[in-house]
């Protein structure tokens, strides 16, 4: 963490903003509006880099969870539970502009079509997830079953593609796309993805400096 912290503290802020203005710029001011969904369709910038961020979050958090039940090593554990934490907030911000661009296309609010069933589940897995490490208390016990919790739940993931496979659905795929609406989609990525690392490093930091407090008021106990 020290090796990245210059960069994360003085350069990550920056290039977040920089890219998320660019991003911005590019939704509301480059990119035309789709043919047949209008300018609801602008949504789609911001919903689908959510969701890779969603994936990107949830698999942190398996693959952390399993190095730390095969290392025991805390910063495993604390970047698992950061990581969960990051990747609920945009899978949340998918389900809201999901619902929000469904409203005027499909006419209503939600349907319980294949994908969006899937990406429930998988709010549902991680949030009980959140809810053990929250209500079960700071303990190695604890620690392990929400290992085991982030490693079987990032399994939805392939899930839901294989899902779309097997049931017909009637969320939209992504087509070819012009090419100013597929530039507008990498910038959108890029911006999104260093929120993601920006807010990651911001908790993981909050989480260790947590850890170094509690492990001081041990050892202030155990001297006093």
């Amino acid at each position: 963490m020290k090796r990245f912290a210059p960069f994360a503290d003085n350069v990550l802020p920056w290039l977040t903003l920089t890219t998320m203005i660019a991003a911005l710029a590019m939704v509301f001011l480059y990119v035309p509006n789709e043919r047949v969904q209008g300018l609801v369709q602008r949504i789609f910038y911001f919903h689908l880099p959510s969701a890779w961020n969603t994936f990107l979050g949830f698999f942190i958090v398996a693959g952390a969870g399993a190095s730390y039940l095969w290392q025991g090593n805390r910063f495993f554990d604390l970047l698992a539970q950061a990581a969960a934490e990051i990747g609920m907030v945009f899978c949340t911000i998918v389900l809201i502009t999901g619902s929000i661009w469904a409203r005027p296309i499909w006419g209503v609010w939600w349907t319980w079509d294949p994908r969006l069933t899937m990406v429930v589940v998988l709010w549902t897995i991680y949030a009980a997830y959140l809810l053990l490490r929250h209500l079960g208390g700071d303990t190695e016990q604890i620690a392990r079953y929400a290992a085991v919790l982030g490693i079987i739940g990032v399994l939805d993931i392939p899930l839901l593609h294989i899902a779309v496979r097997l049931w017909r659905g009637i969320h939209p795929k992504v087509d070819k796309m012009a090419p100013e609406m597929l530039w507008t989609l990498l910038m959108c990525t890029v911006a999104f993805l260093c929120l993601f690392t920006w807010m990651l490093w911001l908790r993981l930091r909050s989480l260790s400096l947590r850890e170094e407090i509690t492990t001081l008021r041990r050892q202030a106990v155990a001297t006093a």
